[in-house]
């Protein structure tokens, strides 16, 4: 089969990297790609936002199956145009994707099929807002409601701050667009848990949990960034809470999609958080997420290629989606000053015989050597028996790879463990 993966990054990576596993791969492409996935698939001058240039690529070199794996074209309606052509695609159609597209359709969606979310109110007027903000407590959640690059969410400590996230959005336009409505929601505290499952528009079949550590530095401190490392499992997310949330979460949210006619196939992300009264969702994503994929994709026990088509044609009940035993950890390598300005442009050295386990995020092929671009560079994922194990192991290819002006948190995983512990 062709293959068509759509997108740029560490995550398109890591699905690339399992998709060739399969049997039935038998060309890869990546649009755009990057000089490290180029070393695995080839690569398109095709931005992932370009919707109809992937369609006429598609149809042009004959493609078998597509994988959008970026959240715009999936909003933008890129299944829907490929289906259109004729060429089946891994993802939402736009009906489905609004789930990460507007976050006011999301809450609401939430509300109808009494999903547990925290409380919330929506507005589309600046002085409304701050008027109702006047009357809250803090903290307190402002977020953009369309896609912000994952930037569109503001946790505002007192009111001064809360007012000045609603002017930067609906007055600044700081999001364009995605800032003219906001959500206004409570702030909810607990262990945050990501769950990716695969749906194809009636069941769900989650992968494994992860954790995500946001923040830039050691200690959860410094600025929230796209993710600098991953562990699988979450510790967090108990048999008892994996039960909840699929009687409560997952299966309400699946079904009312469909019943709602927005039928959703493709991969679901559950942002959640396990508060004191039980799961909560945080919000939803309308694919994969960056960096859990390089952790979960490990760990799946099956022929991805095979699920990804089942999903996007009914029939994952027919299919068995299996996970291995055991843990998954990946340690992101960033650009030192990541995420706000750094120089990009150094050489990378990764020993071959780790490359496997290695995840480009940014970077490009200058005579044949691998130059490092973007905020993100690596992921480097190891697995093991143990948690632990994990952990040691990504630490370990970390500090075998070394490119100029780097950085990298050195406690991903350690409140995993420490939770391990204490349970």
């Amino acid at each position: 089969m062709k293959i068509l993966v759509v997108g740029g990054g560490g995550r398109e990576h890591a699905i690339i990297k399992k998709l060739r596993e399969s049997p039935r791969a038998e060309k890869i492409y990546a649009a755009p790609g990057n000089g490290g996935i180029s070393r695995d698939a080839e690569c398109v001058p095709i931005s992932a936002s370009e919707v109809d240039g992937i369609v006429s690529f598609a149809v042009r070199e004959g493609i078998d199956f597509a994988v959008i794996a970026p959240e715009d074209p999936l909003v933008r309606g890129a299944v829907d145009k490929l289906a259109a052509a004729g060429i089946p695609a891994f993802g939402p159609t736009a009906d489905a994707a609004i789930l990460e597209g507007s976050k006011i359709f999301a809450k609401n969606f939430m509300k109808r099929h009494g999903i547990p979310t925290a409380s919330f109110a929506e507005f589309s007027d600046a002085d409304t807002a701050i008027a109702y903000l006047e009357r809250s407590s803090f903290p307190i959640v402002v977020k953009a409601d369309g896609l912000a690059a994952g930037k569109g969410v503001i946790i505002a400590e007192d009111l001064d701050e809360a007012k000045d996230a609603v002017r930067s959005m609906m007055e600044d336009g700081a999001f364009g667009d995605s800032g003219l409505r906001v959500v206004i929601e409570e702030y909810l505290t607990g262990p945050e848990v990501s769950v990716l499952a695969f749906c194809d528009g009636e069941h769900v079949f989650p992968m494994v949990s992860s954790m995500d550590h946001k923040r830039a530095h050691d200690g959860d401190e410094g600025p929230n960034t796209g993710g600098m490392g991953t562990v699988a499992p979450n510790p967090f997310y108990t048999e008892e809470v994996a039960a909840e949330c699929m009687e409560k979460i997952f299966r309400p949210t699946v079904l009312g999609m469909k019943e709602e006619g927005r039928p959703f196939r493709g991969c679901l992300y559950f942002g959640l958080m396990i508060t004191e009264n039980g799961p909560y969702v945080i919000e939803y994503n309308c694919r994969f997420g960056d960096p859990e994929t390089q952790v979960v994709l490990p760990l799946l026990d099956c022929d991805l290629l095979d699920v990804m088509e089942k999903a996007a044609t009914g029939t994952l009940a027919e299919g068995d989606v299996k996970i291995k035993d055991g843990c998954a950890c990946c340690v992101i390598m960033a650009h030192v000053g990541y995420p706000g300005k750094y120089e990009s442009g150094f050489e990378i050295d990764i020993p071959e015989d780790i490359e496997r386990d290695v995840y480009v995020a940014g970077g490009k092929l200058e005579g044949g050597k691998l130059i490092s671009g973007g905020g993100r560079v690596l992921g480097v994922t190891a697995a093991g028996g143990t948690l632990a194990e994990a952990v040691s192991g990504a630490y370990e290819k970390v500090g075998r790879i070394g490119f100029p002006n780097s950085f990298y948190r050195r406690d991903i995983g350690a409140r995993a463990l420490s939770a391990e512990k204490d349970s």
